[in-house]
């Protein structure tokens, strides 16, 4: 799942699911269909500091300079979490880096309620993943040359 229309759909699906049971129970499920990462992209490097779980995000950049195009995958230890990183996979991967360093997350997460709905320390390791993709994405824009930036 990546790019605008997707992240448009799971907009509409939250908003079909009555409470907020049912929407953690949607975000179990999306974060079960995340692809599993190697043991091996499980290190210092990939891990996210600032979440209370254990979040991995691997981020590979094809291309050079503003629209170099970041391919994103992730995984956690923890199931709800796992769901918000492919919220977050669905915002980001796939975009170029202009397009990610100018997305508004604050406004996505305010349409699915995320920002309602999480504790102080879920939403703090949210932002610290979007940090991290932010962060690889300038990155990956003043790169010359196509790379993995993590």
């Amino acid at each position: 799942m990546t790019g605008s229309a997707n992240i448009d759909e799971l907009v509409e699906n939250f908003g079909f699911l009555d409470d907020w049971e049912d929407r953690y129970r949607y975000l179990i499920e999306l974060g079960r269909a995340l692809a599993p990462l190697d043991d091996t992209e499980r290190n210092d490097v990939t891990k996210v500091r600032g979440c209370a779980s254990q979040v991995w995000v691997v981020s590979k950049a094809t291309g050079a300079g503003p629209d170099t195009v970041i391919e994103l995958r992730g995984d956690s230890d923890a199931h709800l979490v796992k769901g918000l990183i492919a919220v977050v996979l669905t915002l980001f991967s796939g975009r170029t880096a202009r397009e990610i360093l100018s997305t508004d997350e604050k406004a996505v997460f305010m349409k699915l309620g995320l920002n309602d709905h999480l504790t102080p320390q879920r939403s703090n390791g949210l932002a610290s993943m979007v940090q991290r993709i932010k962060r690889d994405a300038l990155a990956a824009s003043s790169a010359e040359t196509s790379a993995a930036v993590h």
